[in-house]
């Protein structure tokens, strides 16, 4: 199945569930809405912390959801899962922000890990939510990012357990994807971010950590979701964890590349 294929099934409201695993090879990004006054402030966090909030596309407001990843693409209708915010806090879980148009809103998508997930694999990497078919555990932590205007806060981070062997070559391999986060932020040592509790996530599914393995930490595309509840600006929307834009980018597109948008 195509991008395009699986975005207008999802619009059509056949799949409302997580996008790991789904068009393999293609990008997948996190999705950040923003009302018209506070949107260049949401760019310009962005920029300053491109570790967890990479840039793969803007769709400013009056655009309405249209993006040059994705042809045809509607980001109020093609993602399987939005969460709405109200001054900060979550309000409702929806399929479908159709309703939120004459709001206005300026979109910006973010690059997710899964794109280097695949990249993982293919070096013969395991990845344990794949294997589980889970989605992948996310944590706050206590990282803290750069602020702007009224966004600030700490990272949230995505783990992976890898083979202590395999360590070195996970972090390589995952750095060529700064578009997807890059490489890892913290390895092991979860207490030393802030982790109490691998086996409590506070987004996502649990994996188990296997003898011999090493957490490893990448600066996750959830962090905009807790420095919107800090922020408590009057409206918001996030992908709903694990439930992604799937682009019409390969993974190859975005390899090397640190970033896609238009000069100036």
């Amino acid at each position: 199945m195509s991008p395009k294929e699986f975005r207008l099934m999802v619009r059509k409201g056949e799949y409302a569930g997580p996008t790991p695993g789904v068009c393999g090879g293609f990008v997948q990004a996190n999705l950040l809405g923003i009302p018209e006054e506070f949107f260049p402030d949401a760019l310009d966090f962005c920029r300053k912390n491109p570790a967890p909030c990479p840039i793969i596309d803007v769709s400013p407001p009056g655009r309405g959801g249209r993006v040059r990843v994705a042809e045809g693409a509607d980001l109020h209708t093609d993602l399987p899962g939005y969460d709405v915010f109200v001054e900060g806090k979550h309000e409702k879980r929806v399929t479908d922000i159709s309703f939120l148009r004459e709001k206005n809103l300026g979109f910006i998508l973010l690059g997710c890990s899964f794109s280097f997930e695949w990249a993982l694999l293919e070096e013969g990497i395991p990845v344990r939510h794949i294997e589980l078919s889970r989605n992948v555990p996310m944590y706050r932590t206590t990282i803290p990012l750069v602020p702007s205007g009224p966004f600030r806060g700490n990272m949230v981070v995505s783990m992976r357990p890898i083979p202590a062997s395999l360590v070195a070559k996970a972090v390589l391999v995952t750095s060529r994807y700064p578009l997807a986060h890059g490489a890892p932020v913290h390895v092991g040592y979860p207490e030393g971010i802030g982790i109490s509790d691998l086996s409590s996530p506070d987004f996502g599914d649990p994996v188990p950590l296997l003898e011999g393995e090493i957490p490893l930490f990448w600066a996750c595309g959830v962090t905009p979701r807790v420095v919107i509840e800090e922020s408590r600006i009057p409206l918001a929307v996030t992908h709903r964890p694990g439930h992604m834009f799937v682009t019409d980018l390969s993974d190859e597109e975005i390899r090397d590349v640190n970033s896609l948008l238009p000069e100036g």
